[in-house]
């Protein structure tokens, strides 16, 4: 059914906007506030607010030359430390007379806005504890700490589903594939985050993790039909809009059957992503589930938003479409020409874009920002950053959530004792990368701790030759008590898999010697692993790889601590033979 929403193509846009209802709740004073500010403004100060430019290190140039083009309404900071996002923030202030909307990735903790910032454990971790509390406490963290520096929007909950093992890009960063647990625990982070004064951005919308592809790379497909998908991810949408989240973020991801639905005179040519999509930004998100709050789309500069069509096309056909705020761009001073003729040949209506700046000004005003607040502190953001109350809920986190999934009998405890003499075979890349997708070398630091229980620990080594020439089966066997394999193979963007790929000659690190020898597999991060090694007989998934995440799992191992974490997805991969 329809449930009361808004149906008929013509009636999506423009849209009477009610300031005073669900998610705003503007007072009189805030809601004059926006239509003064509103009306007050040039074409190209309301142009300006359309975009949320990206601050990658939060230096002056790159202020500078932001302010050259265009008065941004929001912006996003990367990774940084406490003492530039804080001075940052002040200057940005000082320079806009419209306070901005000041984002970040504020996915896993504080961590994700500065360098100092607590992890305190990815949404996968934090669904393995089973708890709605936990994400109540990861919104609290994040909440905290990003205040401290100044943000006031966080790209944040993930409400995607991690139905495809797949995906490389939702796995660890989803609550995993029970759509349930995905929608209380999306919920409850909205209403804490928002509790704390921060705007949450339910993302990413249609709804990632039915596609085994990423949407930074190509244009992703959510494939449910119409009710299937109403149930699971619309759900979670309608769960999180109650929660009276204040954003969405839109996806660079088709929704084909509601696509469909809402106007059947579509070709599959022409159905396009949430992004450029007027059927699901006016007709689902608006229509269907009643979203009042901003409509922001994913970062433009994905392959799967340049893909569709022309750039110049682009940039004004997404606020057309529905969208309030333009993610980025690939080069500002173009796409904010791109948009501003957008405005000028009549594609973004003058009712269209007053509608788009009214929703991101009602934002703002309901965060308050328009009541002149001042900035950060730097000695109090020192307090709230990495406190020790947070790094305790970290602690918390990764004990309640590591997974003993498959345990051979009689194999644990690990301890030297049992096991003097142990083989490791780590698994993981080059450390490298930035932000929430910077690779961090964990297996070093595992093996490290192992040294430090009184283990022997030598590292696999891959020998030059194969066939006939291979040191003797025997001799390995005897010589080591335990072989231990460590996986950190982490989700992050432009990669096509999170597959282990086993070394040469012949896969020399695969479980060769299992049968003789007890063998104990950890993965770190992604899940899914059985899928490359399914006889392995004790296997451990911990979602992370922090220091408390490494600590906690030194103490499972070894006895002195129990496994209690619940797995949030299927590691098993819907595989028979992973669970022999």
């Amino acid at each position: 059914g329809r449930a009361g929403g808004i149906t008929k193509q013509e009636e999506w846009f423009p849209m009477k906007i009610d300031l005073r209802a669900r998610p705003f709740y503007l007072g009189d004073e805030a809601a004059a506030w926006v239509e003064h500010t509103r009306d007050a403004m040039t074409v190209e100060d309301k142009v300006g607010q359309l975009f949320c430019v990206l601050f990658k290190q939060a230096v002056p140039s790159e202020l500078e030359y932001v302010l050259g083009i265009l008065k941004p309404g929001g912006c996003m900071y990367r990774v940084v430390s406490a003492e530039r996002a804080v001075s940052f923030t002040q200057a940005l202030q000082g320079a806009l007379n419209i306070p901005p909307l000041i984002a970040a990735n504020l996915e896993k903790g504080g961590n994700g806005i500065v360098e100092e910032g607590t992890l305190l454990g990815s949404p996968m971790e934090v669904a393995a504890t089973d708890s709605v509390d936990m994400a109540v406490k990861l919104a609290e963290v994040c909440g905290k700490e990003g205040r401290a520096v100044g943000a006031n929007w966080a790209f944040a909950p993930i409400i995607d589903i991690d139905a495809n093992f797949r995906s490389p890009i939702t796995n660890t960063r989803t609550f995993g594939n029970d759509p349930v647990r995905v929608r209380e625990m999306g919920a409850a982070y909205t209403r804490k985050i928002q509790e704390l004064g921060l705007a949450a951005s339910i993302k990413h919308f249609p709804g990632d993790g039915q596609d085994e592809r990423d949407q930074h790379l190509v244009t992703t497909i959510n494939s449910m039909d119409c009710e299937a998908w109403m149930e699971t991810y619309g759900a979670a949408y309608r769960a999180c809009i109650e929660a009276d989240a204040l954003t969405c973020m839109v996806g660079h991801i088709m929704q084909p059957a509601w696509s469909r639905r809402l106007d059947s005179r579509l070709a599959d040519r022409d159905i396009l992503p949430a992004s450029l999509s007027k059927e699901l930004m006016g007709g689902l998100l608006r229509g269907e589930l009643g979203f009042n709050g901003l409509i922001v789309t994913d970062a433009t500069t994905m392959a799967g938003y340049t893909i569709p069509m022309s750039r110049r096309l682009a940039v004004p056909a997404s606020i057309a479409a529905g969208a309030d705020m333009f993610l980025f761009a690939r080069n500002l001073e173009e796409d904010y020409g791109f948009m501003l003729e957008g405005v000028r040949s009549g594609v973004i209506t003058p009712e269209r874009l007053n509608e788009a700046v009214t929703r991101i000004l009602a934002v703002k005003a309901a965060l308050g920002l328009h009541l002149g607040k001042p900035g950060p502190d730097l000695e109090q953001a020192k307090r709230v950053v990495g406190c020790e109350q947070h790094l305790q809920w970290s602690r918390d986190c990764a004990d309640q959530a590591i997974t003993l999934v498959k345990e051979e009998a009689g194999v644990l405890p690990i301890t030297p004792e049992r096991y003097p003499r142990i083989l490791f075979y780590p698994i993981e890349p080059p450390a490298g990368g930035e932000g929430n997708y910077k690779v961090t070398a964990a297996c070093g630091m595992l093996k490290e701790r192992l040294i430090k229980e009184g283990f022997q620990v030598d590292t696999f080594v891959p020998q030059p030759y194969g066939e006939g020439f291979t040191t003797k089966y025997e001799e390995i066997v005897g010589q080591y008590d335990l072989m231990l394999y460590a996986a950190n193979l982490s989700t992050k963007s432009n990669q096509t898999v999170v597959r282990i790929e086993w070394k040469q000659p012949m896969g020399a690190d695969c479980g060769h010697y299992l049968n003789d020898v007890p063998t104990v597999f950890v993965s770190l991060e992604n899940p899914y692993h059985l899928l490359d090694f399914p006889r392995i007989r004790t296997y451990i998934n911990c979602y992370s790889n922090n220091d408390r995440v490494l600590d906690a799992l030194v103490e499972k191992l070894t006895g002195r601590s129990l496994f209690t974490g619940k797995s949030p997805v299927d590691p098993f991969c819907g595989k028979w033979d992973t669970r022999l």
